[in-house]
């Protein structure tokens, strides 16, 4: 994981949030252009999350050069609110998608889930082996909450889509979690990803 931003107090907020993520072990920071590039030849992190106002070239041109020379690179940009014609031209360079600022950890989270189901179906479609499922026997429902989950949704938005009450909803996480050995959401969507169940 690599976090460029030129506001250093939230790098170091990030990288608390990212740290907590099941399955992220090492976290770098850069605070330009020339030190991402630097630090993701070094590091060759699973996701890159990159300031829309990096100094130096700016976050959609750092974006278009990282992609450019490493392809496989996962970049989502950061803003301090929608910027849409920069976060446009920073998609148009190959970034996959955008996060404010003021994310909660629930968010960061299901961004970080987004980009490593996004990344394991790429590799999947080129040919390569799809990761080995693990066997937890989650219900249809308790699979269509999970899902919900690692999309960022919150429980009164999964029971809308799913036509069914937040308590409901709250009982199917509640059976979820302890089936797959979860604290909370992010570790829950961390653990699903590991066991084939969040495509």
């Amino acid at each position: 994981m690599l976090i460029a931003d030129h506001h250093e107090r939230l790098r170091n907020t990030l990288r608390r949030y990212v740290a907590a993520v099941p399955g992220i072990d090492r976290v770098a920071m850069a605070g330009n252009s020339a030190e991402t590039f630097f630090r993701y030849t070094i590091e060759r992190p699973s996701v890159v999350f990159l300031d829309i106002d990096l100094p130096e070239l700016g976050g959609p041109q750092t974006a278009r050069e990282l992609v450019s020379a490493h392809p496989d690179a996962n970049v989502v940009m950061l803003a301090d609110r929608p910027d849409h014609e920069r976060l446009a031209e920073a998609m148009a360079g190959g970034a996959r998608g955008y996060l404010t600022r003021n994310v909660s950890v629930e968010e960061l989270c299901a961004a970080l889930a987004h980009v490593v189901v996004d990344t394991r179906m790429r590799k999947m479609a080129n040919g390569d082996p799809p990761p080995p499922l693990i066997d937890v026997p989650l219900t249809e429902r308790e699979r269509q909450v999970l899902d919900g989950m690692s999309r960022g949704m919150s429980n009164y938005e999964i029971g809308r889509e799913l036509f069914l009450s937040e308590d409901t909803i709250k009982t199917h996480a509640r059976r979820l979690f302890r089936k797959l050995g979860a604290t909370d959401r992010a570790q829950a969507v961390a653990l699903g990803i590991r066991a084939g169940l969040v495509r």
